[in-house]
């Protein structure tokens, strides 16, 4: 303890289990600590300077309630003035399975909203909009596009995929397109003119998938979160691909993304911000997020909790999770520079079992785990020896079955580094069946 003294500090978390619990209990997580960001006094980059640029030229982005109520005046003129255009023109139009022009429906005026916003409620450029995008969704045939078996397995769960909700409910797309650079997977994708309308057509589906998953009513939940990560994306060959994306969601799916986040932006990102840079609304722009590398657990962790975060990024979530329901809640705690962290689970009893989790964001530090009994004279057990862990290792996963009572400890030592980092853990204690009979 005394050479730990000399390196840096040490911080103890404590987690007492209860005397009396059930097979299969999940115990309550320590309270959460909320991260702040890393302060980094280095002179920032080019790419850094122009998109912070881009986020604060309009720093009272706010998403809309949809509350007609709270509209001002002119805009309540305007939703009236486009519902009796559009019944002028079209009777019967529904998006999403909600009729339009249903009188009293709540949902109706939140699609309609949504139009009249992207066009800062110019009436006759939000019914052009709107009425362009009735026609595009019926010939793309998109109310059927859910339940269509396109072909892309190997696609699913890597370029395109909704998985959790961040910390206000909104849904969550990852978009990573980093596997096309492998040319062998770019022409079976994207060889010819029918491959690319089938990519496009995949794509759609998967963001259709999400917005089934908004509530559309006003106050609720009625856009999702985008997480698009930048590395090793192919940008020349991806141009043509990203630019019918971005303008097919653009005309077609207004206000639907609440936030949009670019992760392991590399050095060449201001080039591929001029690419689509015309393309953005000053109002899209405003909801830009930028992490460069390194930084991607620090940034998602303050829009999504970690166990909603997939493991490449950080979190605790893996793909074999998904199929048991809703993710067990972790704990969050951060590690400073110069500072040592040691969990102790407390209660273990004889012939328990504990199993946890444990990440932090960008590790490059030293972990271990260990049991220590509390009888007299017991000897701790190396559960986990210290070791090493990689800036790219992916949350630990592992179980201990206790002899005797005590306590787990886990360990997470940044001592030899001046870099806050954040981390969180989650456990289980199960008993033994032949304790639960006594």
């Amino acid at each position: 303890m005394e050479s730990e003294a000399l390196t840096g500090s040490s911080q103890t978390m404590t987690m007492t289990l209860p005397q009396k619990s059930t097979p299969q209990q999940d115990h309550n997580p320590l309270p959460e600590a909320s991260p702040k960001p890393y302060n980094n006094n280095h002179k920032k980059s080019f790419v850094t300077s122009l998109m912070e640029a881009a986020t604060l030229r309009t720093p009272s982005f706010k998403e809309d309630t949809y509350f007609v109520s709270h509209l001002k005046s002119s805009e309540k003129k305007a939703l009236q003035e486009l519902k009796n255009k559009l019944m002028d023109s079209h009777n019967d139009c529904s998006m999403w399975e909600i009729p339009l022009l249903s009188n009293g429906d709540e949902r109706a005026d939140v699609i309609l909203l949504k139009f009249l916003r992207a066009r800062d409620f110019r009436v006759q450029d939000s019914y052009n909009m709107l009425v362009k995008c009735l026609s595009w969704r019926s010939e793309f045939s998109a109310d059927n596009v859910v339940e269509e078996e396109l072909g892309f397995k190997e696609l699913e769960g890597v370029v395109a995929y909704m998985q959790g909700y961040d910390r206000e409910g909104h849904p969550v797309c990852y978009n990573a397109y980093g596997v096309f650079r492998d040319k062998d997977m770019y022409e079976r994708i994207f060889g010819d003119d029918e491959k690319l309308k089938k990519f496009l057509r995949w794509r759609v589906q998967v963001l259709e998938r999400g917005i089934n998953l908004l509530h559309f009513k006003p106050g609720g939940v009625n856009s999702i979160i985008q997480v698009t990560d930048l590395k090793d994306m192919p940008k020349r060959e991806l141009r043509v691909a990203s630019n019918q994306i971005l303008s097919l969601f653009q005309d077609n799916y207004p206000e639907m993304v609440a936030r949009k986040i670019f992760i392991n932006v590399p050095w060449y990102f201001s080039m591929v911000y001029s690419m689509f840079s015309p393309f953005l609304t000053q109002r899209t722009k405003s909801k830009f997020v930028i992490s460069k590398e390194g930084n991607v657990a620090e940034t998602l962790y303050k829009f999504i909790r970690p166990e909603d975060i997939p493991v490449q990024y950080g979190g605790l979530c893996r793909p074999s999770d998904l199929n048991n329901g809703p993710p067990k809640p972790a704990s969050e705690f951060t590690v400073k520079g110069g500072e040592k962290v040691n969990i102790q689970i407390e209660g273990i009893e004889a012939g328990a079992t504990i199993s946890w989790d444990i990440v932090v964001g960008g590790w490059d530090l030293e972990y271990s785990a260990e049991f220590v009994p509390n009888a007299e004279g017991s000897y701790t057990i190396a559960v986990e020896k210290p070791r090493k862990i990689s800036p790219s290792q992916e949350a630990i996963h592992n179980s201990y079955t206790s002899r005797e009572t005590g306590k787990m400890v886990l360990s997470v030592d940044n001592t030899t580094s001046k870099r806050k980092k954040v981390a969180a853990y989650r456990y289980i204690v199960r008993k033994s069946s032949a304790l639960a009979l006594v």
